[in-house]
């Protein structure tokens, strides 16, 4: 195995890795969002007040989550 393969291994490996940490945090927080029991800090700057659901913040945090896991997916496939 020459060292080119396994360098292009290991970046690959870890893209896998960083791609379903990613798609794992971005769903649980669309969720979050969602459910409106998202922490306060996660809401500062926010143009909504009060305890309003954050439907599109929700929507975009699963749609990215689940981006990030198909990409996953993808990297992983052989």
């Amino acid at each position: 195995m020459s060292s080119q393969t396994v360098s292009s291994s290991s970046s690959k490996r870890s893209l896998v890795i960083i791609l379903a940490i990613v798609a794992v945090v971005a769903i649980v927080l669309g969720v979050l969002w969602l459910g409106g029991w998202a922490p306060s800090f996660l809401n500062s700057g926010s143009h909504v007040k009060g305890s309003g659901h954050h439907l599109y913040r929700g929507l975009v945090g699963l749609v990215v989550g689940i981006a990030a896991g198909v990409g996953a997916w993808w990297v992983n496939r052989k």
